[in-house]
């Protein structure tokens, strides 16, 4: 800054030869220079006043937009923080192949204490146990008094109801966590594809959901991955056909007095389970714990569709014929005598109710379901060929479907695969399987011999497995399954306007300690294709120990009680899968149009 000096020599000297006071140029300057300091100062003041005055001013909006926050948002309780890893909470919807929801996420709270935070333990305690019965008073006042206790978990979830009724207590050493939990909006249906699930890392404000069985537990990872960014678990079940199925067979069970039922329904060219049903069943809401003694089939939790192996009778006998055929030693009408006697290795072979049938056509066989003619046709294939078809068929292994109970479905066979070994398992006595490796076997026949893979995953297109029978060898043993309906044991299986072609199968029951089986215990089925003359569905009913007791005596075939259950569950579901029903109408006489006087 320039500074001018208060007496300048030039005005000095000039103010002198005009004869004027020199003195007076000192004091002009001064007041000149005191101006400019007064303007100065005042003008730093103004800056500064202006700088605090926006500095307050921006405080004041910040806490107003805070508090305004703060007022539209919910009240909650403090939450006690936890160090550690982040839970990942988030689980995928599980929905059917139409995409309604079978599983989902529902936002509760858990209740949790922190006793040194408490005013009234003692009340809290009484007062929780008026809430949740099942809690432990005497307990809860021992933990909410005890002073070394610093956390205490009451409840894991709580519903809204509950929530409010332990916020009424006015406790603040009762506090709430935010979590997700797994619901199940359907209750029981499909409860054994499901499974279930629980609670893993947990933490006050957040807890891992984890499967535990079904296809929860064999998809865990993937209904938690977050790089599926939320995206749905596609099932090839039909919500609608699932329900309509565990009806009937619900129904059915009881009408036949049956302890357990389970039921597969197929489509022959994909693989998809469109339904799968096993009874007694269990609400994954609220899962049951596993039994810790007794067999594992009295449990709700046994899947009887993949985890039960049972003897399935005659409905083997199809294979047999079919692999006979194939092989060319048999046609449809090839006659074989199935008169008595007949012996392998020293045990005689008979037919049900010690029938005699005679000489009968391979065709005969299958539709009176004749033990000896089965074996007949087994031992002229031979014990090693016949291994050889049944592994071609997945006899010899676990299914693979996507439920972890599936792996625990082997097949059990021989050790030693014996000429009677292959003449019993010709008519399904000596290899026991699961409903489902029948339902496979049966889609094989039904699509023409190509070998499906069965799968709870909704399907883009059909899947081609390897070809096991040939299109004509399949195309006959259709045409056997269709006359055991319209001529043989499974004429109660016929559905008006649709067409069914299938096979009975009532096996005697074997004892739990492997000392025979029971004389009056029996393990009934019926596997079934429709419509018969271009399958689209196969569909197995396995019935548990029941017993028909509309006649005067006691009747346990499949005939009289699997077949039935059938038929009516084919007859509600067809138009659930949108097939319509075709009705043989009689010839309409040829008509002669009548005018009448005056037109």
């Amino acid at each position: 800054m320039t500074r001018t000096p208060l007496r300048p020599l030039a005005r000095i000297l000039e103010a002198r030869r005009r004869g004027e006071n020199p003195d007076a140029i000192e004091r002009e300057n001064l007041r000149i220079r005191h101006e400019q300091l007064r303007d100065r100062a005042r003008m730093r003041a103004e800056s500064r006043l202006l700088v605090l005055g926006a500095v307050f001013f921006l405080a004041f909006l910040t806490i107003g937009v805070r508090m305004g926050v703060i007022a539209q948002s919910s009240p909650e309780e403090p939450r006690a923080q936890a160090g550690g890893a982040s839970i990942v909470a988030s689980r995928a919807d599980i929905v059917d192949r139409r995409g309604r929801i079978l599983a989902t996420n529902m936002e509760t709270h858990s209740l949790y204490a922190h006793p040194h935070q408490m005013v009234e333990p003692v009340r809290a305690a009484k007062e929780l146990a008026a809430i949740f019965p099942d809690l432990d008073e005497e307990r809860m006042v021992k933990d909410f008094t005890d002073p070394k206790r610093k956390f205490l978990w009451v409840r894991k979830k709580i519903s809204p109801e509950q929530m409010q009724l332990v916020h009424d207590i006015g406790e603040p050493g009762l506090l709430f966590g935010p979590r997700e939990m797994r619901l199940y909006p359907n209750g029981t249906l499909a409860a054994h594809v499901l499974g279930g699930s629980s609670f893993g890392r947990e933490g006050v404000d957040s807890a891992e959901v984890i499967g535990t069985a079904g296809i929860e537990r064999f998809f865990d990872e993937p209904l938690r991955d977050p790089a599926r960014e939320g995206a749905p678990l596609e099932l090839s079940l039909d919500l609608s056909v699932q329900a309509a199925t565990e009806r009937v067979l619900q129904s059915g069970m009881m009408l036949m007095n049956a302890k357990g039922a389970a039921s597969v329904l197929m489509d022959v060219d994909t693989g998809e389970v469109i339904a799968i049903a096993s009874l007694p069943d269990f609400d994954p809401n609220d899962r049951p714990r596993p039994p810790t003694k007794g067999r594992p089939s009295d449990s709700p939790l046994f899947n009887r569709a993949v985890q039960g192996v049972y003897e399935l009778g005659s409905t083997f006998k199809i294979f047999a014929a079919a692999q006979a055929m194939d092989m060319g030693l048999v046609t449809p009408q090839t006659v074989i005598d199935t008169s008595p006697p007949f012996s392998v290795s020293g045990f005689r072979i008979g037919e049900f109710d010690g029938h005699n049938y005679g000489k009968q056509t391979v065709e005969g066989i299958i539709v009176n379901s004749s033990n000896r003619g089965t074996g007949k046709l087994a031992l002229a294939i031979g014990p090693q060929r016949q291994q050889e078809f049944l592994r071609s068929m997945g006899f010899f292994d676990a299914t693979g479907l996507e439920i972890v109970e599936a792996q625990g479905g082997k097949p059990l066979v021989p050790s030693r695969w014996t000429d009677l070994s292959t003449v019993t398992i010709s008519y399904g006595h000596g290899l026991s399987a699961s409903p489902l490796h029948l339902a496979t076997g049966y889609a094989t026949i039904a699509n023409g011999g190509h070998l499906v893979k069965p799968t709870l995953l909704k399907q883009a297109a059909p899947v081609q497995g390897p070809r096991v029978m040939s299109e004509a060898t399949a195309a006959a043993a259709r045409s056997m399954l269709r006359k055991v309906v319209t001529e043989g044991t499974a004429s109660f299986g016929e559905v008006p306007g649709y067409k069914v072609g299938g096979k009975t199968g009532t096996a005697d029951k074997p004892k739990e300690n492997g000392g025979g089986y029971y004389e009056d215990k029996v393990i009934t089925t019926f596997a079934t294709m429709f419509p018969a003359d271009d399958p689209r569905y196969v569909l197995v009913v396995t019935l548990d120990e029941p017993v028909e007791t509309s006649g005067p005596k006691p009747r346990r075939t499949a005939g009289w009680t699997a077949v039935p259950v059938a038929a009516e569950m084919i007859g509600r579901i067809a138009p659930l899968l949108g097939l319509r029903p075709e009705y043989d109408l009689p010839e309409v006489a040829q008509l002669t149009m009548v005018r009448a006087e005056g037109e």
